[in-house]
C-alpha cells in the first residue's frame, strides 16, 4: 500500500477491496497510523457507505469546519449560493496546512459515482479507498484482500484468548479458525468473546455452541460499542451491508447459493435452477455480477473448461439465514436445486468413463446435499439418481467402503419413505448386491439379490424390467458360486423379458447374451460361449447408444475364449483392443485397466514370453493393490501368476 501511495509527483488512488469482514478498514487504519508521519499535511477520515451524494459532501465540509476551523463560504465573490461541489472544491483549496502530502481515506465505498467530483485534485492528495466491491475503476489501482491463512488465523485468534488455552485445544481451535473461514471479524468477535470467559469455558463448548446456533449466537454478534477495536459491527450486520445493495433477483440467487455444499460449484448449475425459477437470462447474468463485485462468491480459475465459483463458508451460513427466513419461496428453491442435482446424477453410468468421473468429482459434495439434507425436496421418481451416482462414483474407483455407505444410505431412506414394499426398496437391493458381488462377498450378495426378485415379483406387470435385471444379476452370481445350473434358467428367463419388452437388439440384450456366455464358458463350451458374444458384440458395435466400455468387456471375454482354445495370438490382439478402449476411457489407473493388464500378462506367460509377461502383471498388480486392496482376489491371482512365472523360470 505504502508503495502505491508514496510515488512523488503522482495523484494517486488505491482501493482495498475485500468481502465484509476481511479486515479493510483495520488494515487501513494500521496504514494511517504506522505511516502518519509520511503525510505532515494531514490524514482525513471519511465515512462513504452513505449512498447520496450530499452526506459525503457535507462530511468533508464539516471536517474542514471541526478540524481546521476554515470558514466555508456559502456563497461566490459574485454572491451566487456555492452547490455541495463547489463548497467541496474549496476545502480542498485551502486545506490547511498549505504544504505537505494529506492522506484522504474513504471507507466502505459502494457507489464510486456518488464519490467521484468530491475527490480531491492535485498532486499533494493521496486517496485510498476501502471497499466490497471489485475494479472500482481501471485507473483506480486495487490492492484485494483474501482471508487469512490456516496459520495466520491461529495466531490471531491466540493473541485474543492466549498460549495457555490454544496449546490445551490446539485441534479445536484449529476447527475454531476453519468454521470461521478464517475470517479476521469472526475471528475478532469470537477470541474477545473468549478472553472474557471464566477459565472453565472450552473452545469445544464454543464451537458446540456455533454449530448449533450458527450466525444468530451472540457471540459473534453482540454490541461492540464500547471497545477500542474497529469491528463494531457483527459479523450477521457486516455481511448485512452487501445484501441490501442487491437487487431483489439476485437475492433469491444468493438463497440459492446457500443450498450448495461449501465446495466449488458450476455456475451452469445456478443458471439452470434460476431458470426453473422464471428468472431471464439478464437476470441471472446481473446477479453474478452483483455478488461476484461485492466478493460474495469468488471465482475459481483452471477448473477444467466450465465456469465454477466458490462461496466462503460464513457467507454462505449468512445466505442460509436469509433462506430460512423466506418461507414463501424456500421449499421451490430446494425442489430446483433438486432438480439440478438429479439432473447431474443421471450422467453417471454403470462404469464412468475419465471425463465423466472429472466432471462428477466436483458435483459429488452437492449431490451429497441432495441425497442427505435436502431428500425430502426430492420428487418420487428421482429420489434414486443421487444415490446410484454417488455409489457407481466410488465403487468405480475401488473406494468400496463409501460405494456400500451410499447404497446402504439409498435402502435405508426408500425404506423410510416408501415402505417395505416398493420398487426402490427392491432396486437398492440391488445395487448394494451388485457392490457386494464386485468385491467377491457372494454370501453378503445373494440374499439381496433374492430378496430383490421376490419384491419385483410381487410388484406390477409394469415393473418386469426390474425382474429381469435382478434376474440377470442373480445369475450371474450362482455361476461366480460355481452353480451354473441353477443360472441358466434365469438368464434364459431374463432374455425373454427384455427381447419382448426392448426388442432383440437393445444394448440390455447384449449384456444378458454376455452373461450367458459366461455360462457357457464354465462349462467348457467355448464354441456356444463365442457365437453369443459375437451376437452381443454386433448388438453394440451397431447400437446408437455406443458405449465403449461395455464393448471393452465383450472384447475382452471373447478374448478369454480364444486363450483358452489356445489361439493366443488373437486372445493377444482382442486383449489389446480392450486396453486401448479401456485407457483411453477410463484412465491408466482403473480396476477394468488392471484386468486387461493382467489378461495379457497371463498369455504372454503361456506362451513363454515372461519378461513381457512379469512387466504386464507388475502392472496389474500395482493397480489392483491401490484400489482393491492386497486381499482382493484380482490381488491374489495376480500376485500368483507372478509367483508361478518365477517357478518356471527357476
Amino acid at each position: 500500500m505504502r508503495e502505491k501511495l508514496q510515488k512523488p509527483g503522482v495523484f494517486a488512488i488505491s482501493a482495498v477491496a475485500g468481502m465484509g469482514g476481511v479486515g479493510k478498514t483495520e488494515l487501513a487504519i494500521k496504514y494511517a497510523w504506522e505511516h502518519e508521519a509520511d503525510y505532515p499535511g494531514g490524514i482525513c477520515w471519511l465515512s462513504a457507505r452513505e449512498s447520496k451524494e450530499s452526506n459525503l459532501a457535507v462530511e468533508i465540509v464539516h471536517f474542514a469546519q471541526l478540524y481546521m476551523k476554515l470558514k466555508v463560504p456559502q456563497n461566490n465573490l459574485q454572491g451566487k449560493l456555492l452547490n455541495p461541489t463547489e463548497q467541496v472544491a474549496w476545502c480542498w483549496q485551502n486545506w490547511k496546512p498549505l504544504e505537505g502530502l494529506v492522506l484522504v481515506i474513504l471507507d466502505d465505498v459502494t457507489n464510486l459515482e456518488t464519490c467521484r467530483e468530491f475527490l480531491p485534485k492535485g498532486k499533494r492528495f493521496c486517496v485510498l479507498m476501502t471497499t466490497r466491491l471489485r475494479n472500482l475503476d481501471t485507473n483506480i489501482q486495487e490492492i484485494p484482500l483474501d482471508v487469512l491463512s490456516p496459520q495466520e488465523a491461529l495466531e490471531l485468534l491466540t493473541a485474543l484468548v492466549g498460549e495457555k488455552l490454544i496449546q490445551k485445544e490446539l485441534q479445536t481451535a484449529k476447527e475454531l479458525c476453519e468454521w470461521f473461514g478464517y475470517l479476521p471479524l469472526g475471528l475478532e468477535l469470537i477470541g474477545r468473546y473468549l478472553a472474557k470467559k471464566p477459565p472453565h469455558w472450552t473452545l469445544a463448548k464454543m464451537l458446540q455452541r456455533l454449530e448449533e446456533q450458527r450466525l444468530e449466537d451472540e457471540a459473534i454478534n453482540h454490541c461492540q460499542q464500547q471497545t477500542l477495536s474497529t469491528a463494531q459491527r457483527g459479523v450477521l450486520a457486516a455481511f448485512e451491508l452487501s445484501w441490501l445493495e442487491l437487487n431483489p433477483m439476485t437475492q433469491l440467487v444468493g438463497k440459492l447459493l446457500s443450498l450448495f455444499a461449501p465446495d466449488i460449484f458450476r455456475w451452469e448449475w445456478v443458471e439452470s435452477a434460476s431458470s426453473l425459477l422464471n428468472l431471464s437470462s439478464t437476470e441471472i447474468e446481473t446477479a453474478n455480477q452483483q455478488l461476484y463485485d461485492r466478493h460474495l462468491i469468488v471465482w475459481v480459475e483452471d477448473k477444467d473448461t466450465d465456469v465454477c465459483y466458490k462461496i466462503h463458508p460464513l457467507i454462505r451460513k449468512f445466505l442460509k439465514v436469509k433462506l430460512d427466513a423466506d418461507f414463501e419461496q424456500a421449499d421451490a428453491l430446494k425442489q430446483q436445486f433438486c432438480r439440478v442435482m438429479v439432473n447431474d446424477s443421471k450422467l453417471v453410468p454403470q462404469s464412468p468413463t475419465q471425463d465423466v468421473t472429472l466432471r462428477v468429482n466436483t458435483a459429488v459434495p452437492h449431490i451429497v446435499e441432495a441425497a442427505t439434507r435436502l431428500n425430502e425436496w426430492l420428487k418420487d421418481e428421482d429420489f434414486c439418481y443421487p444415490f446410484v451416482a454417488l455409489g457407481r462414483f466410488y465403487a468405480d474407483q475401488g473406494i468400496y467402503h463409501k460405494a456400500e455407505y451410499w447404497y446402504k444410505q439409498y435402502l435405508s431412506v426408500s425404506q423410510t419413505r416408501f415402505g417395505e414394499e416398493h420398487i426402490e426398496v427392491a432396486c437398492s437391493l440391488n445395487n448394494l448386491a451388485l457392490l457386494y458381488c464386485k468385491q467377491g462377498r457372494y454370501i453378503d450378495a445373494q440374499p439381496l439379490f433374492q430378496r430383490a426378485l421376490e419384491l419385483n415379483e410381487r410388484l406390477s406387470k409394469e415393473m418386469y424390467p426390474y425382474v429381469a435385471t435382478t434376474l440377470n444379476n442373480l445369475g450371474l452370481l450362482y455361476c461366480e458360486q460355481g452353480r451354473p445350473f441353477e443360472a441358466e434358467p434365469l438368464f434364459q428367463k431374463a432374455l425373454a423379458i427384455r427381447e419382448e419388452s426392448l426388442g432383440k437388439d437393445h444394448p440390455e440384450i447384449a449384456t444378458i447374451l454376455n452373461n450367458l456366455a459366461y455360462f457357457y464358458f464354465s462349462l467348457d463350451e467355448y464354441n456356444k460361449a463365442k457365437k453369443l458374444l459375437e451376437k452381443a458384440l454386433k448388438i453394440r458395435e451397431k447400437s446408437i447408444e455406443r458405449n465403449p466400455v461395455a464393448l471393452a468387456i465383450i472384447l475382452n471375454n471373447l478374448a478369454h475364449i480364444y486363450e483358452y482354445q489356445e489361439r493366443y495370438m488373437k486372445a493377444k490382439d482382442l486383449y489389446n483392443e480392450a486396453l486401448e478402449i479401456r485407457t483411453s476411457f477410463l484412465g491408466d489407473k482403473h480396476l477394468d485397466v488392471a484386468q486387461s493388464l493382467n489378461n495379457l500378462g497371463v498369455v504372454h506367460a503361456k506362451q513363454k514370453r515372461y519378461e513381457e509377461a512379469k512387466f504386464l502383471l507388475k502392472q496389474a498388480l500395482e493397480i489392483f493393490d491401490k484400489c482393491v486392496g492386497d486381499r482382493h482376489r484380482y490381488t491374489v491371482s495376480t500376485r500368483a501368476s507372478l509367483s508361478n512365472i518365477c517357478d518356471d523360470q527357476s
